[in-house]
């Protein structure tokens, strides 16, 4: 049987490869998508100095979680002055990509509320008008630099949107680790784990293949041998460079397999419990393994590559793992109850997300 990858992201990597984006934008006016702190980190100030005067104005208010309440000006102000720029930039981690991604899709009246009705529509649409997107990751987990998914949160009505068209592909993605020097310890936790769970993610998955997962497997090795070494090294460099080139290959992953369970269940945590995504979505990853596990020979024998052990050996080691960085691995942790964690992963599995995933809902999966 006959296996197709597709990723059309022109990938940059290693140390210094920022400077290699005046080469690919071109001739082109630009808008700088960032992070509040980024003007202190001398990013803005290094960036101004990359494109002179391509760049157009600066976006540097982007909070983490892009919700409806702060993009829609945003996203109006943008296309009031749309003129002024061919390409957005962004550079940041996984909510500076997102909100990078839902500003470039122009609608016919340049508002954002017709935007978000076509994505609650649930079906694909071609927008009248884009632009196109280079992503810069200062974080090594999103993957969003080489995915077409953002994801769009409405805390008030305790909703998420999920965007992914055709233009939502960044044309090019910058992986320089070097950007990721400043990242404090916890952001390098969270971050990492999100990593480990979209590899996970794309193993435990029905739309896996043995391209997703060489890159998968790969990257869950990377991750596990060098995340806790960087943790207690935050500025060593070749620790930086492999945890960049594990989230580049775990998003290389998931970029064809998308997500499953364990996001499924993390907007939930997010929306309802306030939990960062990247430990919302990585507690759950010892229940989800063993639910998994036995469910596909060769989704099993992936596994294997990686724990080299029985599904009760493998929980233990990924648990054991994250309990390394103080991540508590149960519901009741976070102050969900037993029938209520059993009801929201049982919702999840209804989810688009939670129907990627191979096991079932058993009762044995919950402590």
């Amino acid at each position: 049987m006959s296996q197709r990858f597709h990723n059309p992201v022109a990938i940059h990597y290693g140390a210094d490869c920022l400077q290699d984006l005046p080469q690919i934008l071109g001739a082109g006016k630009v808008v700088l998508v960032t992070f509040p702190e980024a003007r202190a980190l001398g990013l803005v100030d290094k960036m101004a100095g990359l494109l002179g005067d391509r760049l157009s104005y600066v976006i540097e208010d982007i909070q983490p979680n892009p919700d409806v309440a702060g993009l829609a000006a945003m996203y109006q102000r943008f296309w009031r002055q749309e003129q002024a720029c061919d390409t957005v930039v962004a550079l940041g981690g996984g909510s500076v990509i997102d909100t990078a991604k839902a500003l470039l899709v122009g609608t016919a009246s340049d508002s954002f509320q017709e935007l978000l009705a076509l994505l609650a529509d649930g079906r694909p649409f071609t927008p009248p008008k884009t632009k196109r997107l280079v992503a810069i990751p200062t974080t090594a987990g999103t993957g969003s630099e080489v995915t077409p998914w953002a994801t769009i949160w409405d805390a008030a009505n305790q909703r998420k949107y999920s965007l992914h068209l055709d233009c939502t592909w960044p044309q090019a993605a910058l992986v320089d680790p070097q950007l990721m020097l400043s990242l404090p310890r916890q952001v390098t936790i969270s971050t990492g784990l999100d990593a480990l769970s979209h590899a996970l993610e794309s193993i435990w998955n029905v739309n896996a293949n043995p391209i997703s997962d060489t890159c998968a497997v790969s990257a869950i090795q990377d991750i596990l041998s060098c995340l806790p070494a960087l943790v207690d090294d935050l500025g060593n460099l070749a620790l930086r460079s492999t945890m960049a080139l594990a989230a580049l290959k775990a998003g290389l992953a998931f970029s064809n397999t998308k997500t499953a369970l364990a996001h499924s269940i993390s907007y939930e945590m997010t929306l309802g419990y306030g939990l960062p995504h990247g430990i919302a979505c990585s507690f759950t990853l010892p229940m989800v393994l063993r639910m998994a596990w036995g469910a596909r020979p060769d989704r099993d024998a992936t596994l294997q590559r990686v724990f080299g052990a029985t599904r009760d050996e493998a929980e233990q080691q990924l648990r054991n793992f994250l309990h390394l960085f103080d991540v508590k691995t149960n519901f009741s942790d976070y102050g969900v109850a037993r029938q209520e964690a059993r009801q929201m992963v049982s919702r999840a599995m209804q989810g688009a997300r939670g129907k990627n995933f191979i096991g079932k809902n058993e009762m044995l999966a919950f402590p």
